[in-house]
């Protein structure tokens, strides 16, 4: 396993504040994580959840924070995994290239191949005039694949391929597994473009698929220092899909946050304390962190309100990137979720910080669709960061960014292409600073989200008690 990386010469002793503690965190420290995460990669083949790659990224996460000072643990929990043993997808006899969507059922269907006349399927009257036992090609786009895989079965369709909408390779998921979804696979936009023109073309769609329990686990530690009922906690998750490094998603969030508590660690007095989770089994449907909620909620419910606020960071060094902050004041996206009091004061933490440098920033939707989700279910505020997975970046995202307009965020996202070489060093560099600011800033002070403050720097409660907070209204 490749050693801890250590702290660099001339860090700050005590990166107590800041604009010290942004400094503290470097790009270079961040992509030594990086690096010892693809060297993991290399060795075992991939770091997804209950693999020997995820155990030896999460040793590495450990030796690192022992090596800082923490204590660590590991929560352990079982989940489904989803793999598949064996797939083809035939057009006559020739082979297309496909991916099958997790948690698509085991089938070998041959079928008349038929696009429903709304190509996307996400409505009954997509489907009209279907015929029955047709193997059906749709668009991604406009709704989940769960919901296109779905309504393709109540059509009568055998097997379902879903086409992408924009450049790349379309590593789908149905969500969790149904009993009424078909075989459902994805495949390119010029694949997809290449069958609709040979519509009523014989399709063999074969996928023989399995489900099994595995254990893994979510790796905490947390400050000694701080209040004990007032903090601030910090999560990434640690895995990556199989058959791939997993770099920008999410080594990228776990390297950052890994970085930022080997620093906090240099820190001589802090008011609130910080904990840190890597999260084990997101990709199978963040599934660490809410295990760690629900066994809050059903334990220790009185350690809920503990937590002040959580901040959330899922793949931060995106190639194609955008400074994207969760919207959680719905400044420009209306949330699809309850917005948690003090949510937009933790998203002002993050902007105010990059209006005082000079950075360009976009709210991205708080969608409640990453590992924050299970702490706003429970009424935590939250907000995060993100560089962005498979969405298209906007001509006037690259008025502010850079990159390419036309192209998504993370063009390797969930393939085995994301690899160290993915990373973009300069949002990552920019993105790390954030996370090292709001963190020391938050660990001080969190009088903004919930009125909670300290005299000086005491760690205790102020003797005046909390101040009266003003939640910032949606535009």
């Amino acid at each position: 396993m490749t050693s801890p990386a250590l702290a660099k010469p001339g860090n700050n002793g005590n990166p107590n504040n800041g604009k010290k503690m942004a400094a503290a965190v470097t790009a270079e420290a961040v992509m030594d994580h990086l690096q010892a995460f693809q060297d993991i990669a290399d060795t075992h083949g991939d770091r997804a959840a209950g693999t020997p790659g995820y155990e030896a990224s999460a040793a590495y996460v450990e030796s690192t924070l022992q090596a800082a000072g923490y204590q660590t643990e590991r929560q352990y929990f079982t989940f489904e995994r989803f793999s598949v043993l064996e797939s083809s997808l035939t057009v006559g006899s020739d082979p297309v290239d496909h991916i099958v969507m997790e948690y698509s059922p085991s089938g070998t269907v041959t079928g008349a191949l038929e696009s429903p006349a709304g190509v996307e399927g996400c409505a009954a009257e997509d489907w009209a005039g279907f015929t029955a036992g047709s193997v059906a090609l749709i668009s991604r786009g406009s709704c989940s694949f769960a919901e296109k895989s779905l309504n393709a079965a109540a059509a009568g369709a055998s097997a379902a391929i879903v086409y992408n909408n924009t450049a790349g390779a379309l590593n789908g998921t149905l969500g969790a597994p149904d009993p009424g979804y078909v075989p459902t696979v994805g495949i390119t936009q010029a694949a997809g473009q290449e069958l609709l023109a040979m519509d009523g073309a014989t399709v063999t769609v074969h996928a023989v698929t399995e489900l099994e329990d595995v254990e893994t686990f979510n790796v905490l530690a947390e400050t000694a220092k701080g209040r004990t009922d007032n903090v601030v906690m910090l999560g990434a998750h640690l895995d990556g899909v199989p058959d791939g490094p997993g770099i920008n998603d999410n080594g990228s969030g776990s390297a950052a946050i890994l970085e930022t508590a080997v620093q906090l660690a240099k820190v001589n007095k802090l008011n609130n304390q910080v904990r840190f989770a890597w999260w084990g089994a997101e990709e199978e449907g963040l599934i660490g962190s809410w295990h760690y909620v629900e066994d809050l909620y059903y334990n220790s419910p009185e350690e809920i309100d503990d937590i002040a606020t959580y901040l959330n960071f899922d793949m931060v060094g995106s190639p194609n990137y955008i400074i994207g902050v969760y919207d959680a004041d719905e400044s420009t996206y209306e949330a699809p979720v309850d917005v948690p009091e003090g949510s937009a004061a933790t998203e002002a933490v993050f902007t105010d910080y990059f209006d005082s440098i000079g950075q360009p920033w976009v709210d991205t939707q708080f969608s409640g669709r990453s590992d924050y989700q299970g702490f706003i279910e429970v009424g935590i505020p939250a907000s995060g960061l993100f560089t962005g997975a498979d969405g298209v970046k906007t001509a006037e995202q690259v008025e502010l960014f850079g990159g390419t307009a036309g192209v998504i965020y993370d063009p390797n996202y969930h393939t085995p292409a994301d690899d160290i070489g993915n990373v973009d060093v300069e949002a990552l560099e920019i993105m790390s600073k954030a996370i090292a600011h709001a963190t020391i800033t938050l660990a001080q002070d969190t009088s903004a989200i919930n009125g909670e403050r300290s005299a000086g720097k005491s760690g205790k409660a102020h003797p005046q008690g909390p101040l009266p907070t003003e939640e910032q209204p949606a535009a």
